[in-house]
């Protein structure tokens, strides 16, 4: 019985990692809550990396079917832009090596970030409770702009200044999605194109994450005791994670991004209160 419960634990974070991962709500900070909540306080640093690294791996195939045209159109572009001197001069073609290198140019600072500071990154109740309520005050500023209209396309300029922003992201609490948003809108780019840019970018992050996730789970192979609770995990944040990027894109417009705001705020004060007590 204590098992089965052990397994129902698993689900229930494989289902918040593929819902927040979507949403602009943090889900490394809702894993790090829940799990410290589970886990009853727990040392839990080595066996958290290695979750948050096959939870995301879920949330990444899921991503890669929803946005699958998108990305065979980049790489098979940008291969015939290396490689086809004939494809090249077309203007499809020239346009997507441009976006994918602005994929590239996004994603470098929060990389870089990442592999500097990911051994310090605090992961107590505290920590995750403000960068909650960092993440919800981001999502307020986005809420503000809703009645503006914005049209700009993403620039190589709006890629960096959206790269480096999205650094912050490292911390767990802040949302990367979130962040994205403020960044992209700040610079008047439309909501739904800042989506499709930020989802992009996680996937080309998920690729070196989840290859420094398996490298530190074959040097500490004890982390990798529960196979069973792990895979359920994953599969249970495909599922969330493919339903919830279909429900972003149909209903979420920066009006309801007000509802976003008043969960990570709650949340956020939640965790505090959890570590005051």
């Amino acid at each position: 019985m204590d098992y089965i419960i052990e397994l129902i634990k698993y689900i229930i974070l494989g289902i918040i990692q593929g819902v927040t991962e979507i949403f602009p709500v943090s889900s490394s900070g809702h894993l790090v809550l829940f799990s410290n909540l589970f886990l009853g306080g727990e040392d839990i640093n080595a066996t958290l990396t290695l979750f948050l690294m096959i939870t995301n791996m879920g949330s990444f195939l899921a991503l890669l079917i929803y946005y699958f045209k998108d990305v065979k159109e980049l790489v098979v572009d940008s291969f015939n832009f290396v490689f086809n001197k004939e494809k090249r001069k077309e203007i499809i073609v020239q346009e997507n090596i441009s976006y994918a290198v602005k994929l590239i140019i996004a994603i470098v600072p929060i990389g870089i970030a990442g592999l500097l500071i990911k051994d310090y990154l605090p992961t107590n109740l505290l920590s995750i409770g403000i960068s909650l309520i960092i993440t919800s005050l981001l999502l307020f500023l986005v809420f503000l702009l809703r009645n503006k209209k914005f049209s700009n396309d993403i620039t190589f300029k709006n890629a960096g200044v959206i790269g480096l922003i999205q650094m912050f992201a490292v911390f767990p609490g802040i949302s990367r999605s979130g962040i994205t948003l403020v960044g992209g809108l700040s610079q008047k780019i439309e909501i739904k194109k800042v989506m499709r840019f930020s989802f992009l970018c996680y996937l080309l992050i998920s690729i070196p994450v989840s290859g420094l996730g398996l490298y530190d789970a074959i040097k500490n192979p004890g982390t990798m005791s529960d196979i069973p609770g792990f895979s359920l995990a994953f599969i249970f944040s495909f599922i969330f994670s493919l339903l919830t990027i279909k429900i972003m894109h149909k209903y979420v417009t920066v009006k309801n991004l007000i509802w976003f705001y008043l969960y990570a705020l709650t949340v956020g004060l939640v965790s505090i209160t959890l570590y005051i007590i």
